[in-house]
């Protein structure tokens, strides 16, 4: 889509849906002209977002939904349009799910969302004299961040994929070790790697289980035992019998330790205790 000469929006009281349309269409076009108005003129030939009917308007009786039967909000019509060129196919899908779609849905059906409220907040009360207008470029100001942020952060995700990836491809018995910390999730839940460790930024050396992909009680391939959880130090690497282990989460997601061999003797030992109460829960 080329650059349109101006983009309208509606006037008066504002959601997130608008709010980050504008942070979107602004990150894409920065010196972009937006103005809010009531109403969109017959003869207009820029880009209108949920206001004036049109392609990026959801407020019709024949509004689009997604795959999934999620309608789709002015947000998710103008990510649709621009997300991919913005962060890849792949990122603009995991965005899409993840962040733009909770704020489709609060703007859809009103079902309550707390980045949407917090956008809300910026609304001026019923008895301000506060110019909506400039509450609104406050509003999206602060919106924009949080966009950039997540664009970054998807960015960031597609880099890591040639790190990640050659990690795996010398992963031993379920384990990945990473050369540096890196966004591994999207890689490696997809994988057959139960347990990644990686630099701390911290210090020493983190290990995490892999997520089991789409499960929905956030279940992971494999969790550190449960005597080991909310302990730390000293009596951490008593019950566990490994020297240099530092802290177990108490929901057993992650260990911090002190040395790489530290870590990779706590993912065995943890593999270890799966595979022998599976064998037990079989036997029974």
């Amino acid at each position: 889509m080329e650059k349109p000469r101006l983009a309208l929006t509606h006037a008066g009281h504002f959601h997130a849906d608008d709010v980050f349309s504008a942070a979107l269409l602004r990150e894409i076009w920065p010196d972009l002209e937006i103005r809010r108005v009531f109403e969109v003129p017959e003869d207009f030939d820029g880009l209108a977002f949920d206001v004036g009917g049109g392609a990026f308007d959801h407020h019709g009786p024949d509004r689009q939904c997604r795959e999934n039967g999620m309608p789709y909000a002015a947000f998710g019509l103008l990510w649709r349009e621009f997300g991919e060129q913005l962060v890849g196919a792949e990122q603009a899908r995991w965005l899409d799910e993840h962040f733009i779609q909770p704020l489709d849905r609060d703007d859809n059906f009103g079902t309550g969302d707390s980045l949407a409220d917090a956008i809300g907040g910026f609304n001026p009360v019923w008895d301000s004299d506060a110019d909506p207008d400039a509450r609104f470029w406050q509003a999206e100001a602060f919106a924009a961040q949080i966009l950039k942020n997540r664009l970054e952060g998807a960015r960031a995700v597609t880099r890591a994929g040639a790190l990640v990836d050659k990690a795996l491809s010398r992963m031993q018995d379920g384990i990945v070790v990473l050369p540096r910390f890196a966004p591994w999730k999207n890689r490696l839940r997809q994988s057959e790697a139960e347990l990644v460790v990686y630099p701390s930024q911290r210090g020493g050396y983190n290990a995490q289980g892999v997520p089991i992909p789409d499960d929905p009680q956030h279940r992971l391939r494999c969790s550190f035992p449960e005597r080991w959880r909310g302990l730390r130090a000293g009596q951490l690497e008593r019950v566990s019998g490994i020297r240099g282990l530092r802290f177990c989460h108490v929901s057993g997601f992650l260990v911090s330790t002190n040395t790489l061999d530290a870590a990779l003797a706590a993912c065995r030992a943890a593999r270890a205790e799966a595979a022998a109460g599976s064998l037990k829960k079989n036997d029974g």
